[in-house]
C-alpha cells in the first residue's frame, strides 16, 4: 500500500481530501451512490479517484468549481462523462438534481458552507438528506472563515479578515510564522466563524441529523439523517473513527510539525534573500572603494600635489604638507586591512 501523499502536493501538507480516499470510498460504498457532487474540485486530485470509483459502481459525478485548475479542465476534456460545472456553488446546487453523496470542499468560509448544506437540504425535502462529506472540519478552518478572494462573501457575513495572513494552531490569532492565506479571518473562533461551525449549526437546527468528525488530514465531517436507510451501516462505519483521540493526537502532532518545517522554510528564505541583500551592498561599497582608491592614486601620481608639497616646504619649512605619503600610509593600510583582497 502506497504511504504517498496524493494530489499536486508541493509543500506536503497533504491538503487534499484525496488523501483520505480510503475513507470516503467505503461511505459512497454503503450509501449505494449513484450520482456524486462533488463542491470544490480544483485541479481535480480527488475527481480522478472519484471517476475511477465511479467507473467500478457506474455511478455519475458532477464537479463544481468557479475557476477550475487546468489540470481539471483537461480532465474534463478526457472525460466526458464528467460533469463540471463552472460556477459558484450556491449557483451550481440550484440547478444540480439531488445527489446521493455530496463532497464539499469548496470556499472554507461559515457563509459559504451553510448556504451549500442549507441548499442541499431544501432539495432533500421532505425525505432525508444525501450523504455529506465535508473537508477541513479541523484545523485551521474548522473554526476560522478563510475566503478564495475578498469579495465572494458579501460584506456582512465575513468576518475582520486579511490578505495573505499567517495561522499557526497555537495562535488564535494571525501568527508571525505559519501557513499563509489568500484571505483569512483576523481570530479564530466565536459564533458563525469555521467549516465545523456551519456544519455543528446545520446539524442543531434539523434534529434527527447525525455528525461524525474524523480527525486526519484536517479533518473530515460526516452528516447524515437518521432516516435514511443506510443511517445504521453509516454510523457502523464512522464510530471507530468518530472522534477518535489517536487520530486527533497524530492529527494535531502532524499540523504543528507542519507548520513549524514551513516557518522554518521561511526563516531561510528571510535570511537568504537578507544575505542576498548583503551581497548587493556590499558589492557597491566595493566598487565604491576601489573608485576612491584609484582617485587617491591619481591624486598621489599627480604634479599639482607635488607642486603643493614643495610650496608647503617654502611656505612652512618646519611643519611641511606631507600628503603623498599620508596617502600612500593610508593605502597600505587599507590593503593590510582584514577582508581586504590584496
Amino acid at each position: 500500500m502506497s504511504t504517498e501523499l496524493r494530489g499536486y502536493d508541493p509543500g506536503h501538507w497533504g491538503h487534499s481530501l484525496a488523501n483520505a480516499f480510503e475513507v470516503v470510498v467505503p461511505l459512497l460504498d454503503t450509501v449505494d451512490a449513484r450520482f456524486v457532487i462533488e463542491v470544490g474540485a480544483y485541479a481535480g486530485d480527488l475527481t480522478r479517484e472519484l471517476l475511477a470509483w465511479a467507473d467500478r459502481r457506474g455511478a455519475t459525478i458532477a464537479a463544481i468549481d468557479p475557476t477550475p485548475e487546468p489540470e481539471l479542465e483537461e480532465l474534463a476534456r478526457q472525460r466526458p462523462d464528467l460533469e463540471l460545472v463552472r460556477a459558484r456553488s450556491h449557483d451550481a446546487l440550484e440547478g444540480l438534481r439531488l445527489p446521493d453523496a455530496a463532497i464539499i470542499d469548496g470556499d472554507h468560509n461559515y457563509y459559504t458552507v451553510s448556504g451549500e448544506l442549507r441548499l442541499i437540504a431544501e432539495r432533500a425535502a421532505p425525505g432525508p438528506l444525501p450523504l455529506l462529506v465535508l473537508h477541513d472540519v479541523c484545523w485551521p478552518h474548522g473554526r476560522r472563515d478563510t475566503y478564495w478572494t475578498s469579495d465572494g462573501v458579501p460584506p456582512e457575513h465575513r468576518h475582520e479578515m486579511v490578505e495573505g495572513g499567517r495561522l499557526a494552531p497555537w495562535d488564535t490569532g494571525l501568527a508571525r510564522k505559519g501557513i499563509p492565506f489568500k484571505w483569512t479571518a483576523t481570530h479564530e473562533g466565536g459564533p458563525r466563524n469555521g467549516v465545523l461551525t456551519a456544519l455543528e449549526d446545520f446539524a442543531a437546527a434539523r434534529p434527527g441529523t447525525r455528525v461524525a468528525i474524523i480527525p486526519a488530514f484536517f479533518g473530515i465531517g460526516v452528516a447524515w439523517s437518521e432516516g435514511a436507510a443506510w443511517a445504521e451501516a453509516v454510523e457502523t462505519l464512522v464510530a471507530p473513527w468518530d472522534r477518535n483521540p489517536v487520530l486527533a493526537r497524530l492529527e494535531a502532532n502532524r499540523v504543528r510539525h507542519l507548520v513549524s518545517e514551513h516557518a522554518r522554510h521561511v526563516e531561510l528564505h528571510d535570511i537568504h534573500v537578507e544575505l542576498e541583500r548583503l551581497r548587493t551592498r556590499i558589492g557597491k561599497l566595493e566598487r565604491r572603494a576601489a573608485l576612491y582608491e584609484q582617485l587617491l592614486r591619481n591624486v598621489e601620481r599627480s604634479r599639482t600635489l607635488r607642486l603643493a608639497e614643495l610650496l608647503s616646504r617654502v611656505r612652512h619649512p618646519r611643519h611641511p604638507v606631507r600628503m603623498r605619503q599620508s596617502i600612500a600610509e593610508g593605502l597600505a593600510t587599507a590593503r593590510e586591512a582584514p577582508g581586504s583582497d590584496s
